[in-house]
């Protein structure tokens, strides 16, 4: 009788101290993710702000300036759910305008066009990585929150469900490998 009255405590203590590790783990996975989408906020907001500098720059003929300028501006003022679809457009603008290297080559002739072009390609290449990174914390976050001990004992608190994020961010052709 004396063990058992021992023994559940402990075993109480055990789960207690389990449940506890189980919710900071949680915890810390959805602060990981929280900068993750900061981070992925950051490099979308630094494409726009690329894309819609060179497209006043003077550099691009007037119909490709005007579609990208639309495009990162549309990109720049989206929220929530609109989001995603104005940053796929300014994908697809950025494929249109840079998908013929002559184009690349022209703007890369004009004076600051060589910076230009480099400063679009290192934001149009971290994109999609920032957006992986941020994707894989929500899949850590999504398959903890599924255990049924997280259910049950409501470990997850208040937290809204952690959901990917899913746009086109495909980098133009001409402009993947001008990385260097």
């Amino acid at each position: 009788m004396t063990a058992t009255l021992i023994w559940i405590p402990v075993a109480l203590l055990a789960i207690g101290v389990y449940l506890s590790w189980t919710a900071g783990r949680l915890d810390r996975l959805h602060v990981r993710m929280d900068a993750a989408r900061a981070a992925l906020d950051a490099q979308l907001l630094r494409r726009a702000s690329v894309a819609q500098e060179l497209a006043t720059s003077g550099v691009l003929d007037p119909a490709a300036s005007i579609v990208l300028y639309e495009a990162a501006h549309a990109a720049r003022q989206a929220e929530g759910e609109q989001r995603e679809v104005a940053e796929s457009e300014l994908s697809q603008a950025l494929r249109a305008v840079f998908g013929d290297p002559r184009q690349v080559e022209g703007v890369r002739a004009a004076p600051g066009g060589e910076e230009a072009v480099r400063e679009l390609a290192e934001a149009v290449r971290r994109v999609p990585m920032a957006r992986r990174f941020h994707n894989d914390a929500v899949g850590a976050a999504r398959r903890l929150r599924g255990h049924r001990k997280v259910r049950w004992f409501r470990l997850a608190g208040h937290a809204p469900f952690p959901l990917a994020v899913e746009m086109d961010d495909e980098p133009p052709a001409a402009l993947a490998d001008r990385t260097g």
